[in-house]
C-alpha cells in the first residue's frame, strides 16, 4: 500500500487507561484536535494515529477501535496499534484452554489495509539478568512510542506491516540516540535567540545601506531616482528658466566687466569700475527675483496631494519627471531585502536599522521643510564671515615680489651724484599702490594694497646702490639697469593690479552672487527630485518603517523566549505537570499529560510523563535521567484522580476491570548511575555531546527562516497597502507562535532534525558541527548484518514460540536522521561496505538504528466479529454475559460485516 508523501505529526492515544472517555466520535475528534492544536498544527488530510493498548484491550476496546477506524478525514486514516504485554489467554471453545500468549484475538475492525499491529510482549529493558522490570516498563515504552511518533518511521512500519500476514508483527530494535544534554541545549537555544535578535543599541550606531545597484529592483529604482535624477528640472523658456537665465546673463556681464577691470587700463580709468558696479547691482536685482520664485515654489509644494503639488510646480516652469513603474512591487522588494540581510547573518535589530535608513533615503521631503535653506543661498550668507568687503589677496604671490626686488636692484646701480636715481623704481611702486587704492576706494574706505612689493623694491634699490659703490660701474650700465627695472616694474604692477582687482570684485559680491544663484538652482532641483514618485516613495518609507517596527517586535519576542525560566519551588505544580506555556518542559505538545488531563477521560500523555526524566529541563539538572518516584511513575498531584469516572481516566480501576494496566512494581533503591542504567533499555545507546562549533549559528539560521515564513502573510499585506495595526498585531502573534513552535521542535526532535521550514539551498551541518559527536556509530549500526545479535527482540519467552521461523519473512528497517545521510554514506564508502537497500532517512527525530518486524506464525491471530443490535448496544447471550464475540479461527479471511439483526456475514472459511 502507498501513502501520500505529505505527513504531519503522529497523534498518540493510550487506550490502556484513557478508553473510558472515548465513547463517541466527537470525543475521539476532540482528542485528536486537542493534541494537534497544542502542537500548532492543523487537522491533516491523512491522520496518523498511534494507539497504545494491551492484547486484552483489543477485544475490550472494540467500540474505541470502531470509532478510530471510522475517523472522518479527507484521506485515509492510518492507525498503528502498539500492543504491550502478554495476552491473558484465549479459548478456542469447550474446555480446551491455552496459556498466555497462545492467541492474539483482535476484532475484525482492525483488519483494514490502513491498520497495523505491533505486538511487544516484553520491552526487554533489563540490562542484566538480575533485573526484573515490568514488560511494559514506562521508560522503555516512552522511547518506543517516541520512535514510532516520527512520521517517516510510522509510515514505513505501517507499509511493511501491510506485506506481512494479518498485518501483525513482533518488533526487534536497536537504537542509538544522539542529542545534547538538556542544559546544553537550553543554553544553545538562548544564545541562538540572542544572536538572532541582536543587541538593542538604541539606533546610536548608524548603518550603511548597500548601493542602489545592489538593492532589489523596486527599491534601487526609488533610491537612485531620488539621488541621481538629471538637472533638467526647468522647462525651457518657462518662468523659472527665464528668471535663472536673466540672472545668469547679468553675472556673465559682470564677469566680462571684471576681465576689463583687471587689465592695466582699468587701473588708469574709472569707467571700467563703474560699469562693473552697475552690472553688479542689476545682477542682484535679478537674483532677488529668482529667489522669490524659488520661495514660491517651496511654499506651494508643501500641501495637497502629489498631483496638485506637481501642477503648481509646472505652473512655475518646473518639470517633475513621471514616476513610471518605480513604485511597483515595493512589498516584494522589501521582502527580498529582508531575506538578503537575514541571509547574510544580520540580527533582527540590525536589519530593522537598515530598513529605517532606507525609509530616510526614500522618504520625500516637503517643500516647506526646505524653506529654512533659502537663507543659506543668498549673497549675504555666502559673503558672511569676511571682516571687510575689501578683501586683499591672502598673501602676495612670489612672482611680483621677485620682480619688484629685481627691478629695484637693476634701477639702483648708481653712485655719486646719480645715486638719487636709485629711488625711481621704489617710488613707482609706492605711487601705483596709492593710485590703485584710491581707484578701488568705496565711500570713505580705500582698498588695501600689499606692502610686500614696495619693501622688496626698496630692498633691491639699497642692494643695487651698495653693489655700485663697491664695483663703480660705468654710467651706461646704470641707464640700462634703470630701463630694465622700469620694465620689470610694469609687469609686477600688472600682476599686482590683477590680483587686487579680483579680490576687490569678490568682496563686492561677484563670487557670492554666482554661488547664491547656483545654490538656489540646486535647491530648486532638489525640490523637483523630492516630488518625483512622491506617493510611491512615501508608501515605501512607511512600509519600511512598519517592517522595522515588526522586526523590533520580533526581536523583543525572541528576547522574551531567551530569558531563563525561574526554577519552580519543590512540589509546585499548579497548572498541571508542565504548565500551560512551558514548551521546553513538555516532551511533546502531541503527548502532553497536562493536555490530556484537560480533556475528559484523556490519558494519552502518561508515557510522555514517564519520559520527561530524560527530555525535559524541569527535572533535576544534576541528574537529567532521574526517574519518577519508583512506586508511582505516573505521579500526579494529590487526590487529583481519586474518584473513577469518565472525567477521571487516571482513577484506580474498579476491581472488575480486567483490562486495567497493572501498577508497576516499586524499583529498588539504587545509586543515580544504577538508576540511569535501569531506566535506559539495553537496546538503546545514548550519546550526548557538548555542542559543536556550528550549533548556535545553525539554530539562529533556523530561526531566521522560520520567522520569514511566519511573516509571509504580512508581506502580502504590505504589497496590498494594508499593513495596518491589526495586521501587525496578528503577525506578532504568529511570530510568537512560531518561536514557541521552534522551541518545542528543538526540545522534542533535537538539533539534528531540521525545522518545519528549513532554509532552501542550504545543507544542514554535520553531527560533529551540531552535537560534537561522530556519525561513525550511526553508519556502523545501520550497516550491521541481519543476524540474531543485531537487535533485541521485544517479546517474552512464551511469545517467542509464536514467531515465524522463516528468516526471510522478517522486514528490516534501517533509519537515521536525514541530516546525517551524507556523513553516513561517506563512512560506508570509506569503509568499503555496500550501503544497505531501502535505508530510511527521517525528516525528524533524534534516533538512528534498526527495526525488525517479525511476523507471527499462522494460526496465532484470531479475528472475531462482535454481535450488535440495531440500537448499537451490545447484545446479551444466554449465559448473561455481554459483549460476546465469535472467533473465526482463521487469520487470512476477508473482512466481516455486521448485519442489523446481529448476525455475521462475509468472510471465507470460518465466517
Amino acid at each position: 500500500m502507498t501513502f501520500p508523501e505529505s505527513t504531519t505529526a503522529v497523534v498518540h492515544i493510550d487506550l490502556r487507561t484513557g478508553a473510558a472517555a472515548l465513547t463517541t466520535a466527537q470525543a475521539v475528534r476532540d482528542r485528536v484536535a486537542e493534541q494537534l492544536g497544542r502542537a500548532g498544527l492543523p487537522e491533516p488530510d491523512h491522520p496518523l494515529l498511534l494507539v497504545t493498548d494491551t492484547p486484552a484491550g483489543l477485544t475490550g476496546h472494540q467500540l474505541q477501535y470502531e470509532l478510530l477506524s471510522n475517523y472522518r478525514a479527507v484521506g485515509d486514516t492510518r492507525i498503528l496499534v502498539l500492543l504491550v504485554g502478554s495476552s491473558p489467554g484465549s479459548y478456542a471453545g469447550g474446555d480446551e484452554a491455552y496459556g498466555p500468549d497462545r492467541r492474539l484475538v483482535r476484532p475484525a475492525t482492525l483488519r483494514a489495509s490502513t491498520i497495523g499491529l505491533v505486538w511487544a510482549g516484553d520491552l526487554r529493558s533489563a540490562r542484566t539478568a538480575l533485573e526484573r522490570p515490568e514488560p511494559d516498563d514506562p521508560a522503555s515504552l516512552a522511547v518506543l512510542v517516541d520512535l514510532l511518533s516520527v512520521p517517516d518511521v510510522f509510515v514505513r512500519v505501517l507499509e511493511d506491516l501491510g506485506g506481512l500476514p494479518d498485518s501483525v508483527a513482533a518488533p526487534g530494535v536497536r537504537l542509538l540516540e544522539q542529542d545534547l544534554p538538556p542544559e546544553v541545549r537550553d543554553r544553545a537555544w538562548r544564545d541562538a535567540l540572542s544572536r538572532f535578535a541582536g543587541e538593542d543599541g538604541g539606533g546610536a550606531s548608524p548603518v550603511t545601506l548597500p548601493p542602489a545597484a545592489r538593492l532589489p529592483e523596486p527599491l534601487g529604482a526609488l533610491v537612485s531616482g531620488r539621488e541621481g535624477r538629471p538637472h533638467g528640472h526647468r522647462k525651457p523658456n518657462g518662468p523659472a528658466d527665464l528668471a535663472h537665465r536673466t540672472c545668469a546673463d547679468s553675472l556673465d556681464r559682470v564677469d566680462d566687466d571684471l576681465v576689463a577691470l583687471r587689465a592695466l587700463p582699468g587701473l588708469l580709468s574709472p569707467a571700467r569700475r563703474e560699469a562693473l558696479e552697475s552690472d553688479l547691482d542689476q545682477a542682484r536685482g535679478h537674483l532677488d527675483e529668482f529667489r522669490a520664485l524659488v520661495e514660491r515654489a517651496l511654499q506651494g509644494s508643501g500641501s495637497g496631494a502629489a498631483a496638485e503639488a506637481a501642477a503648481r510646480l509646472g505652473a512655475l516652469g518646473l518639470r517633475v519627471p513621471p514616476a513610471e513603474s518605480a513604485g511597483e512591487r515595493v512589498g516584494e522588494g522589501l521582502r527580498e531585502l529582508a531575506r538578503t540581510l537575514l541571509g547574510e547573518g544580520l540580527a533582527l535589530r540590525s536589519v530593522a536599522q537598515h530598513f529605517t535608513a532606507l525609509a530616510g533615503r526614500v522618504e520625500p521631503v516637503p517643500g516647506t521643510a526646505l524653506l529654512h535653506r533659502l537663507d543659506d543661498h543668498s549673497e549675504e550668507a555666502v559673503h558672511r564671515g569676511s571682516a571687510t568687503e575689501y578683501a586683499a589677496p591672502p598673501r602676495t604671490p612670489a612672482s611680483p615680489l621677485v620682480l619688484a626686488g629685481t627691478a629695484g636692484l637693476l634701477g639702483g646701480l648708481w653712485q655719486g651724484a646719480f645715486l638719487p636715481l636709485a629711488l625711481v623704481v621704489p617710488l613707482v611702486f609706492i605711487a601705483v599702490a596709492v593710485w590703485g587704492a584710491r581707484r578701488l576706494r568705496t565711500g570713505r574706505r580705500t582698498a588695501r594694497w600689499t606692502v610686500g612689493p614696495r619693501v622688496a623694491a626698496v630692498a633691491g634699490a639699497v642692494a643695487g646702490a651698495a653693489a655700485a659703490y663697491a664695483t663703480a660701474p660705468p654710467a651706461w650700465l646704470g641707464v640700462t639697469g634703470l630701463l630694465a627695472g622700469l620694465g620689470l616694474t610694469a609687469e609686477a604692477v600688472r600682476r599686482l593690479w590683477r590680483g587686487v582687482a579680483t579680490s576687490w570684485a569678490a568682496g563686492r559680491g561677484t563670487t557670492a552672487l554666482r554661488t547664491a544663484l547656483d545654490g538656489l538652482d540646486a535647491l530648486l532641483a532638489e525640490l523637483v527630485r523630492e516630488h518625483w514618485a512622491a506617493e510611491e516613495r512615501l508608501y515605501c518609507a512607511d512600509a519600511a518603517r512598519s517592517v522595522a517596527g515588526m522586526l523590533r517586535a520580533t526581536a523583543a519576542a525572541a528576547d522574551t523566549q531567551a530569558v531563563p525560566e525561574p526554577a519552580a519551588p519543590p512540589g509546585a505544580n499548579a497548572s498541571g505537570p508542565y504548565g500551560d506555556e512551558d514548551w521546553l518542559s513538555a516532551p511533546s505538545a502531541l503527548e502532553d499529560p497536562g493536555a490530556e488531563t484537560a480533556h475528559d477521560g484523556a490519558d494519552d500523555g502518561d508515557w510522555a510523563a514517564a519520559y520527561s526524566w530524560e527530555s525535559g529541563p524541569s527535572g533535576d539538572r544534576d541528574n537529567p535521567y532521574a526517574a519518577p518516584a519508583p512506586d508511582n511513575p505516573y505521579a500526579t498531584p494529590a487526590d487529583a484522580y481519586a474518584t473513577p469516572g469518565p472525567d477521571n481516566p487516571y482513577a484506580t480501576p474498579a476491581p472488575g476491570d480486567a483490562y486495567a494496566t497493572p501498577a508497576p512494581k516499586a524499583a529498588p533503591d539504587a545509586a543515580p548511575w544504577e538508576e540511569t542504567a535501569t531506566r535506559t533499555p539495553r537496546w538503546l545507546d545514548r550519546e550526548f555531546g557538548e555542542g559543536g562549533p556550528d550549533l548556535v549559528a545553525t539554530l539562529a539560521r533556523d530561526l531566521r527562516t522560520t520567522v520569514m515564513v511566519a511573516m509571509h502573510p504580512y508581506w502580502g499585506a504590505v504589497e496590498r497597502g494594508q499593513a495596518g495595526a491589526l495586521t501587525v498585531r496578528r503577525t506578532e502573534e504568529r511570530v510568537r507562535a512560531v518561536l514557541s513552535e521552534a522551541r518545542h521542535h528543538l526540545w522534542h526532535n533535537g538539533v539534528l532534525a531540521p525545522p518545519r521550514h528549513p532554509a532552501e539551498h542550504r545543507a544542514r551541518t554535520s553531527a560533529a558541527g551540531l552535537l560534537g559527536t561522530d556519525s561513525l556509530k550511526v553508519a556502523e549500526l545501520m550497516g550491521q548484518d541481519t543476524d540474531g545479535q543485531a537487535v533485541v527482540q521485544l517479546c517474552s519467552p512464551e511469545q517467542g514460540s509464536l514467531l515465524s521461523r522463516d528468516p526471510e519473512a522478517a522486514r528490516w528497517i534501517r533509519f537515521a536522521p536525514r541530516t546525517l545521510q551524507g556523513e553516513v554514506e561517506t563512512a560506508w564508502h570509506k569503509s568499503g561496505s555496500p550501503p544497505p537497500d531501502g535505508a530510511l532517512w527521517t525528516s525528524s527525530g533524534r534516533y538512528a538504528g534498526l527495526i525488525r518486524l517479525t511476523p507471527l506464525r499462522m494460526g496465532v491471530v484470531d479475528t472475531v466479529l462482535p454481535r450488535q443490535g440495531r440500537s448499537g448496544s451490545t447484545r446479551r447471550d444466554d449465559t448473561g454475559d455481554t459483549g460476546h464475540t465469535e472467533h473465526t479461527g482463521h487469520t487470512d479471511g476477508a473482512h466481516g460485516t455486521y448485519s442489523g439483526a446481529g448476525t455475521e456475514t462475509g468472510g471465507d472459511e470460518g465466517w
